[in-house]
């Protein structure tokens, strides 16, 4: 099942060209209830309406430097703690769904960078399991784009950790929807691609994850998960930061950013200028 949100918050499945309204307030709801929900009898075409983020989670926890490759090319980034796997929470307040605008903060970054990143929705709630038993807490999947701010995360390395840099509004697409676990038979077998302005950024396979999937949901799970929660599983190779000259890769206004991963589709953002939402101005202006 492909789960949308769409509008102002409705719920639906998809149905072909036809979204399918559920009776619930949100995706995070449908997981809680055990996807037994009922149909409004509401039918609309998809081209009709309009997709937002499909979930956002309570909890987001972000997995770096996951997959082989990128583990690798993270040596350029900076000092030995972004050479290691770590886990940090997200701001729910940076997640945007498809065709939302990823807005770029000239006035914080001149280097914002794209992370392609499979993300797995739990059900719940749970806690406390081993890889064992995780295939049977994982509701399903769906694409994240982790924007960063490199030189900020430069800085925040320097003490272990980049609460900042990934954080910020806008810098947390989701999307276009959610595809239950049963439709992804190996989540250890899909191919993955980013997209700038139809030149390939960033290609990888969830095959090469050094920690799988059973392994990290598993490693959080002590925490406690409630349904609607979602780990990442870190990003491919093919950043910006890692190129002999990332300048000309970080993303600028006007940049089409489109996130692909097999059997998940397509995850579409435009890069646009910050712009101040009560004034309608440049925030270096706003802020003159």
């Amino acid at each position: 099942m492909k789960l949308v949100t769409f509008d102002e918050g409705r719920v639906g499945r998809l149905d072909g060209p036809l979204v399918i309204e559920l009776d619930c307030s949100s995706t995070r709801q449908f997981f809680e209830r055990g996807g037994r929900v009922p149909e409004t009898g509401v039918r609309l075409p998809l081209d009709h309406v309009r997709l937002r983020a499909p979930i956002v989670p309570r909890r987001l926890l972000h997995t770096t430097g996951n997959f082989v490759e990128h583990h690798r090319e993270l040596s350029v980034l900076g000092p030995p703690a972004a050479r290691h796997t770590l886990a940090m929470w997200q701001n729910g307040e940076a997640v945007i769904g498809p065709d939302d605008p990823i807005r770029h903060p000239s006035h914080l970054t001149s280097e914002l960078d794209y992370e392609l990143e499979l993300a797995i929705v739990m059900a719940g709630p749970c806690g406390a399991f081993g890889p064992g038993e995780a295939a049977e807490h994982i509701a399903g999947y769906t694409i994240l784009n982790d924007i960063t701010a490199r030189d900020i995360q430069r800085r925040e390395l320097e003490l272990g950790t980049f609460p900042f840099s990934k954080t910020i509004t806008t810098f947390c697409p989701m999307g276009p929807w959610v595809v239950t676990a049963d439709e992804v038979e190996d989540a250890h077998s899909l191919t993955m691609e980013l997209r700038v302005n139809g030149e390939i950024r960033q290609t990888g396979h969830t095959s090469q994850m050094i920690l799988s999937i059973p392994q990290l949901v598993s490693y959080h799970s002590g925490a406690s998960y409630r349904a609607g929660d979602v780990v990442t599983t870190g990003t491919v190779s093919g950043v910006a930061a890692a190129q002999p000259n990332p300048s000309d890769f970080y993303l600028r206004p006007g940049d089409v950013v489109e996130s692909r991963i097999e059997k998940l589709g397509i995850l579409r953002n435009t890069v646009v200028p910050w712009l101040s939402q009560r004034e309608g101005l440049t925030l270096e202006a706003a802020v003159a």
